[in-house]
């Protein structure tokens, strides 16, 4: 014990060295950014949830009245409702879908995954919208005769179906990738029939993979602001009340408090995330065998139809948003025009304003927050220095997936906003010194870069882990700094991945709503706010129109990140031709 502390004791005289210093300076900084831009403001919503409207304490009392209010609990029924029938809808979907791609012989893979990604690349309410002009009162089925009550649940759990069907896609595509082949062929020999092995093997090999799945599209069904506050009608959810709470009766108090009531699906998603993440990869064996897909005439051409149907579905969901967007009047004058492209008129003549400033807060975004990101990574996969530091930093990257964008954007307002700190009834206070970027697109940036964390984070530490330590371990032997290394070696070999992350960052926050909703100006109005106030207005075909563009705009991001990436895997892959 005594040598054990005199061992201590001469290392922490010895000091650091100038590398260490500086991989110190480096983790207490991201450490210092996550807690100002993550921690203290939740903090402070915590706080406001328990405080009364004069800053008293009120302890458990907005909590209670939240739950004794009758139409507080209604939106909390609504929101569980739709959230249940929009994730059976989608994981349903997405399974076959995936189990189509991934096990079935069929043609056109490529395009029927493109097909399927379509909604991510556009804000919700433009499938609101897209609904308004198939279902609404005025509406192609309403017209042949269809009625159906668009307005309420029913329009949202449409709407909310297709928004999270992608995202169900892609996790149910991961999992049905790692498969073991060596089952399947001892179950042919052994003669079993295709629905005994769906259930005794496939069922079983994907069911992280689809619980994954279930909570994660509930808890994006159940925190999704844009497509209930177009057609939700009169039927409330918990979205919309915060955002009802805080701008129209400016309570901050119960819109904390509800924020808090929709942290608590999305914080129980982030846990099964976790544990059924780390399931699935023991799941798969290191000698596992590729699952080999065989042809099966009848099953493919099933696959094959429903795969086709479900792509031109989607895309004639679109193609009837952009009609909607160049006729003159829906559905009276039906006279093709650009005119609802002209968007100098649009906003009170901020609509060209503010689709440039989308674009730049998703640069800025994408650029920094990618950076970030991957530096956070690094320190955390790389740096062998501070482990306790490091899983504190870990922790902190992780953690964004929990809070939805809403929650992140009240708590901003309520961290960012005062001047002043009160210090309870003292009459003495903190200044804020981080009020000068409230108002600004910095916020915004900020904002996005927070919300969106986590995945480009994970992706960065994937590609990191993927990477021989041997490069580090030689760099040190050499004495070349670990920045010398990180940018010569670590960066390059990372390529793709940082492209991807760029793409991640720059579409989601072009299509953002519920993480800006609280926090632009006149001067900072993105044009994902614009939609909004313009569908509020009964402007659908503007509303739609500028939705387009910021679809178009995300596409042909996404057709660069393709080109680019095809010409990187193609010159970063030619070291391994001998």
């Amino acid at each position: 014990m005594k040598k054990g502390l005199a061992h201590k004791i001469r290392l922490w005289k010895r000091g650091l060295s100038a590398e260490e210093s500086v991989k110190a300076v480096l983790i207490i900084c991201i450490l210092f950014a996550f807690a100002v831009f993550l921690l203290f403001p939740l903090i402070m919503l915590f706080a406001k949830a328990f405080e009364n409207n004069d800053g008293s304490f009120a302890g458990f009392a907005q909590f209670s009245k939240y739950l004794s209010s009758k139409n507080m609990l209604i939106s909390l029924g609504n929101t569980i409702y739709i959230s249940v029938f929009s994730t059976v809808i989608a994981v349903t979907l997405a399974f076959i879908f995936a189990y189509s791609l991934t096990r079935k012989h069929i043609p056109c893979k490529k395009l029927f995954r493109f097909g399927a990604m379509l909604p991510m690349f556009a804000p919700t309410m433009l499938l609101g919208i897209a609904l308004i002009y198939i279902m609404g009162k005025k509406g192609i089925l309403t017209a042949m005769g269809l009625k159906l009550p668009l307005y309420g649940k029913l329009g949202i759990i449409i709407a909310e179906s297709i928004y999270c069907f992608p995202v169900a896609l892609m996790i149910l595509s991961v999992a049905f990738s790692n498969a073991d082949n060596r089952l399947y062929e001892a179950a042919e020999v052994m003669d079993t029939k295709a629905w005994r092995k769906m259930l005794t093997i496939t069922l079983p090999s994907v069911k992280y993979g689809l619980i994954n799945a279930i909570f994660v599209c509930f808890t994006y069904s159940f925190t999704d602001f844009g497509a209930p506050s177009v057609v939700g009608g009169n039927v409330s959810v918990l979205s919309t009340d915060v955002y009802k709470q805080v701008i129209g009766q400016q309570n901050f108090n119960m819109g904390a408090v509800v924020g808090i009531f929709m942290m608590i699906p999305t914080v129980i998603s982030f846990i099964v995330d976790r544990i059924t993440g780390k399931k699935q990869d023991q799941a798969v064996s290191s000698k596992a065998v590729p699952y080999v897909i065989k042809k099966h005439t009848p099953t493919d051409i099933i696959c094959t139809v429903y795969c086709a149907l479900v792509t031109l579905s989607l895309v004639a969901f679109f193609a009837v948003a952009f009609y909607g967007s160049v006729v003159t009047f829906w559905p009276y004058n039906k006279t093709l025009t650009w005119k609802h492209y002209d968007f100098s008129t649009t906003a009170a003549g901020s609509g060209n304003q503010a689709i440039y400033q989308s674009v730049l807060v998703a640069i800025f975004t994408a650029v920094v927050g990618t950076a970030i990101a991957f530096i956070t990574a690094y320190s955390v996969e790389k740096l062998k220095k501070f482990p306790r530091l490091r899983k504190c930093i870990y922790f902190f990257s992780i953690a964004p997936n929990a809070v939805p964008g809403t929650v992140i954007g009240l708590s901003y307002i309520l961290f960012f906003n005062p001047l002043v700190f009160p210090i309870g009834n003292t009459g003495y206070g903190i200044e804020n010194s981080f009020n000068f970027l409230y108002g600004t697109t910095a916020i915004l940036v900020i904002v996005n870069i927070i919300h969106y964390f986590s995945v480009p984070f994970v992706t960065a530490s994937t590609a990191l882990k993927k990477l021989d330590r041997e490069y580090e371990t030689v760099s040190e032997s050499l004495k070349v700094p670990f920045y010398r290394t990180f940018f010569r070696i670590t960066v390059p070999m990372s390529i793709n991945a940082i492209l991807e992350m760029l793409t991640y960052y720059f579409t989601n926050a072009m299509i953002t709503v519920s993480a800006v909703v609280f926090l632009y100006t006149p001067l900072t109005k993105v044009a994902s706010i614009v939609v909004l106030n313009a569908d509020g207005a009964g402007n659908e075909a503007e509303a739609c129109a500028i939705c387009m563009v910021i679809m178009a705009i995300n596409l042909a991001v996404r057709f660069i990140y393709e080109i680019i990436n095809k010409l990187v895997i193609k010159r970063t892959s030619r070291w391994l031709v001998r």
